[in-house]
């Protein structure tokens, strides 16, 4: 029995390569071998051939759209180009070391983590740096646990955690997760902290303030110095989100504006694949009042070499071993290959792009002057449909609908690793998809392999199989 073809003929629905997912249904004997209600009678297999198969696959990775082929200008959660160097430091054999053999006979590895340790420290201003959480959002767990255990220490039961309204939402998940309220710290005119509401919200059951800086408009919080002054006396601790540091690389260090603990995204900012929970790294540096409660182990140099340990009050464990070994090795290669000038020209080429991409489109920008990204506005268009129409135009779409501060939001980071020519690709794309009929917008993607979908029905009525596709409604 053959997949009826004509059931589904591009008339009737658009899926990709429909033509090459056949199928064969066979007949099976297995009388008497097994018992009956552990058989059946028939099967269905692909109906492929070697070549077939192959073929099919490489259509299929063809239509694909990846980093290799153009930006993902995702504001915030960015997805930049990943050298390819660093995929063959990883894929070294000699990094293949198990992780249970003891400190002198892996002292590379351990030199190599421990370097990783100090550089990021470094970068950071921070005192002592953990490797082991798995992705971003599990460093601010981590450094939000580190938060809670300094207070316990001194008996001091604190309740809440401020957040601004613009913040990640795994910001508000971490400190929940860790037993605190939430208090929601609203934005001043600017976009920027508003230090009325935050002096109003700042109480003795403060436990920590968690902060992007540049925050999410891509604007950098002016009154740092006092925000931290303010969160100290309080006896509260500052949290710096990494997200967007690749703004600052080089040029500024959260630890020297006043951050007591903070996550790296190394993902962006150091060019490791996006963890997404894992595999992936979001190191957390803290100042040195708080190194004894990082995580077990951590590594440092003894006159002997390298070894592991726990510090005095650790919070324990929060991953396996060290972490994501493999990651980390890449970010440590991308950090060692462009050491201090590298660094702060990979910032400052962040700035630029997102400057010049801003100043390219017809689309307005109601906050300023901003870094490494920016937040247009589609005005009466409809961002999520304009972001569609984007697609048709060959390119990935930025973030949509988010920050609510900025109404149709169109969230925009293209990093540093674009040079002009994709921008320009970038600006044309913007500013076709904004000026195009509703008719246009309203029906795109149409030029692409997968076509518009109804996105409520997907969410709640995923079909996985082509062959769900003759289901009846």
């Amino acid at each position: 029995m053959n997949f009826d073809q004509a059931r589904f003929s591009r008339d009737d629905v658009y899926e990709p390569l429909l033509s090459e997912k056949d199928s064969t249904t066979v007949e099976v004997d297995a009388d008497g071998v097994l018992p009956d209600d552990l058989t059946r009678d028939e099967l269905t297999l692909p109906g492929l051939s070697e070549p077939q198969l192959a073929r099919h696959y490489t259509r299929l990775s063809q239509m694909n759209y990846s980093v290799e082929l153009g930006p993902y200008p995702l504001g915030s959660c960015t997805m930049k180009y990943n050298p390819s160097f660093t995929e063959d430091v990883a894929g070294d054999a000699r990094a293949a070391v198990h992780p249970d053999r003891s400190d002198r006979t892996v002292q590379g590895t351990l030199g190599l983590l421990h370097g990783l340790q100090e550089h990021l420290a470094d970068i950071g201003g921070m005192d002592a740096v953990t490797l082991q959480p798995p992705a971003g959002a599990a460093g601010e767990f981590t450094g939000i646990l580190i938060a809670k255990a300094y207070h316990e220490a001194r008996d001091d039961d604190r309740s809440e955690i401020i957040i601004p309204a613009s913040a990640h939402g795994t910001n508000f998940a971490s400190a929940a997760m860790a037993g605190y309220d939430v208090v929601e710290l609203p934005s001043d005119e600017d976009g920027r902290v508003d230090i009325e509401a935050l002096d109003a919200a700042i109480s003795e059951e403060t436990a920590a303030l968690m902060l992007t800086n540049p925050n999410t408009l891509g604007l950098f919080e002016r009154d740092i110095v006092e925000i931290a002054d303010m969160v100290h006396e309080a006896g509260g601790l500052l949290y710096y989100d990494g997200a967007n540091f690749n703004a600052l690389l080089g040029r500024a260090r959260p630890g020297d504006m006043g951050f007591d603990i903070m996550h790296y995204n190394v993902h962006k900012t150091f060019a490791t694949p996006h963890g997404g929970g894992g595999p992936g790294a979001g190191p957390v540096g803290v100042v040195e009042e708080l190194a004894e409660y990082l995580p077990s182990p951590m590594v440092r140099e003894t006159a002997a070499g390298y070894e592991q340990y726990e510090p005095e009050s650790s919070i324990g464990k929060v991953h396996g071993f060290a972490g994501n070994w493999l990651v980390l090795v890449k970010a440590y290669a991308y950090i060692a290959r462009l050491g201090d000038e590298g660094l702060a020209d990979a910032s400052a080429k962040a700035v630029l792009n997102a400057n010049y991409l801003a100043s390219q489109i017809d689309l307005d920008v109601p906050y300023g002057p901003f870094h490494h990204e920016f937040a247009a506005t589609s005005g009466d268009r409809d961002a999520a449909d304009v972001a569609k129409r984007m697609l048709d135009y060959g390119v990935h779409p930025p973030t949509t609908k988010w920050p609510e501060l900025v109404p149709e939001a169109m969230l925009t980071e293209p990093t540093e690793v674009e040079d002009k020519a994709s921008l320009d690709d970038l600006a044309h794309a913007f500013n076709a998809a904004y000026a195009d009929s509703d008719e246009a917008l309203e029906t795109a993607p149409s030029k692409t392999s997968a076509r518009r979908i109804d996105q409520v029905s997907a969410a709640r009525n995923p079909r996985l199989s082509w062959q769900s596709l003759g289901d009846e409604e």
